[in-house]
């Protein structure tokens, strides 16, 4: 079914091939007008097809950024196969410095499969999941904890009923090189990028790259020498190429799970949050997660948060203000290694 949205790259061609995904929107300032999103092709002979993907959420930069560098540095006659860069798959809320998409609210992230008659992103997600993806054999949807969160970096791939597909997919995790890792178990209807890429019969990788809404040093380098642990191990390439040097061995991966509501502290009402403890500190339960402080009752003492079980603190609320409903913090526990 036509998602409503023009494509201009031609992925039988041989080369490298720039343009700009085009969706139809008419606006106040312009009723003809349209989103325009970058999308960059290389081919070189046969070899397996890969998908780079970041600005799934448009405030979680160290994919962006990479892959944008990516496209710049990628020599076509130096690859085997195929790649494809789509380094702002949600492009108005990466303009928009905020996690949706400013024209629809829409979270791309949850909106697979998508609608071709549907909003802005309905219509990206329904082409992710129906044309783009099923063209290549494995994708890799970059993320980090945005603006709003502090996240132990992590790969994370979904778990799957086709086992030879699975048992590939907990493979090239590992050959992302991270400490950590999640096997999400949302289910086939999933809506996300790995539940579509489930659905369209390919390998789907993810992770958590960074966070905060910025990049750092050490962030930038995980991402670097993840993509490029995969453009190696894929064979589509020979060496590294955003990763400065050589690439050491992956490390052990640890597997964590987070699966219960109680894994998780949440706001109850409108409060000023102070973490007690950092990322990848191991907690038990009934320890001290942090504070909860009122600043419109100076008078009353600063609420103390503790852990109802225990684990791994995996992320944490970076914006001290916080209104019920806001996750302050969370754990995760070891499953395998």
């Amino acid at each position: 079914m036509h998602s409503g949205l023009v494509n201009p790259i031609d992925f039988s061609r041989e080369g490298r091939q720039a343009g700009h995904l085009a969706i139809p929107y008419s606006v106040d300032r312009s009723p003809y007008y349209q989103i325009r999103i970058p999308v960059f092709h290389f081919r070189n002979g046969e070899g397996l097809s890969l998908l780079l993907m970041a600005g799934n959420h448009g405030d979680e930069y160290e994919g962006e950024l990479q892959l944008g560098r990516l496209m710049r540095l990628l020599d076509v006659a130096e690859i085997r196969g195929a790649v494809t860069i789509l380094p702002m798959a949600n492009l108005p809320a990466v303009m928009a410095a905020k996690r949706c998409s400013p024209f629809d609210g829409g979270n791309l992230n949850r909106a697979f499969p998508g609608d071709p008659m549907g909003s802005p992103t309905a219509r990206m997600a329904h082409f992710l999941e129906h044309d783009l993806f099923p063209r290549h054999d494995v994708l890799l949807d970059l993320h980090s904890g945005g603006t709003s969160m502090a996240h132990l970096p992590c790969t994370l791939i979904e778990r799957q009923a086709d086992a030879v597909r699975f048992e590939r997919s907990v493979s090239l995790m590992r050959a992302l090189g991270a400490s950590y890792a999640f096997i999400a178990d949302n289910g086939p209807a999933a809506p996300t990028s790995m539940g579509a890429a489930a659905r369209a019969g390919i390998i789907g990788l993810s992770g958590e790259f960074g966070g905060g809404g910025t990049v750092t040093p050490q962030t930038m380098a995980f991402t670097a020498a993840a993509i490029d642990r995969l453009l190696v191990t894929l064979g589509i390439v020979e060496r590294p190429v955003l990763s400065r040097g050589t690439l050491p061995q992956p490390g052990p991966l640890h597997l964590l799970s987070l699966s219960r509501h109680s894994q998780g502290i949440y706001a109850s009402r409108r409060g000023w949050f102070e973490p007690a403890v950092g990322l990848g500190t191991v907690v038990a339960a009934g320890d001290l997660a942090g504070w909860y402080h009122d600043l419109e009752r100076l008078e009353q003492t600063e609420e103390e948060l503790r852990f109802a079980e225990s684990g791994m603190v995996i992320s944490h609320r970076l914006h001290c203000d916080s209104q019920a409903g806001d996750c302050l913090i969370q754990i995760a526990e070891s499953i395998a290694s």
